[in-house]
């Protein structure tokens, strides 16, 4: 295998024309879920998204966040 470096740009193309994914379609619906989260202050959002500025610069689902662990009960 090389070390070629395959950029971000190349990828969400391949997705696109090789697989047809939509990807405005995945942009919109990213972010019609931070924008509802944000118009209801968080407490019903989605997806928990970083965003700067007015750019969401990443996307973090349920299943990512880290779990909380069990605490102990001291006897």
């Amino acid at each position: 295998m090389t070390n070629l470096h395959v950029s971000d740009h190349a990828v969400l193309r391949y997705l696109e024309r090789a697989h047809g994914l939509d990807i405005e379609a995945v942009r919109r619906h990213i972010a019609y879920h931070c924008l509802t989260g944000d118009e209801l202050r968080g407490l019903a959002s989605l997806v928990n998204a970083i965003v700067e500025g007015d750019t969401v610069v990443t996307v973090l689902l349920p299943s990512m966040r880290p779990k909380k662990r069990a605490r102990r009960r001291r006897s």
